[in-house]
């Protein structure tokens, strides 16, 4: 059997979505994947923070683990005090070896990191706050 490459999962993701599949199990002897199609698209999972502070959460689409860089020793996508739009990549959440980005979804300036890399991160928790 030969392994999957990067293409053949980005085809896989493609024919899900085309299908509207709401969720996907896919096993291997090597591997499984699965998938399920989240309530709501990454963009509008960020949430406006308490009123008494007015910065904007940014927060995890997925389980997964936690990088502020692309690679070991790379420097990280934002910095407290980095301007960001709506479509900045801000870090990436590792699931099974795949490589997902996360964008700020907001206008603003990274006031807080609230996460190390590496750390495990689970849906809805709090990886940056922006100051808008």
């Amino acid at each position: 059997m030969s392994d999957l490459t990067p293409e053949d999962v980005r085809e896989i993701l493609r024919l899900v979505d085309e299908a509207s599949v709401d969720e996907l199990e896919l096993e291997t002897p090597r591997f499984t994947v699965r998938y399920r199609r989240s309530e709501a698209p990454v963009e509008s999972r960020v949430e406006t923070a308490a009123q008494t502070d007015g910065l904007v959460d940014v927060t995890a689409p997925m389980v997964g683990t936690f990088y502020r860089a692309a690679a070991p020793g790379e420097a990280p996508y934002v910095e407290v005090g980095s301007a960001v739009e709506p479509d900045s990549q801000v870090c990436i959440i590792e699931v099974m070896k795949l490589m997902s980005a996360v964008v700020a979804g907001a206008r603003g300036t990274i006031a807080e990191i609230c996460r190390t890399s590496g750390d495990v991160v689970e849906y809805g928790d709090v990886l940056f706050r922006i100051a808008p």
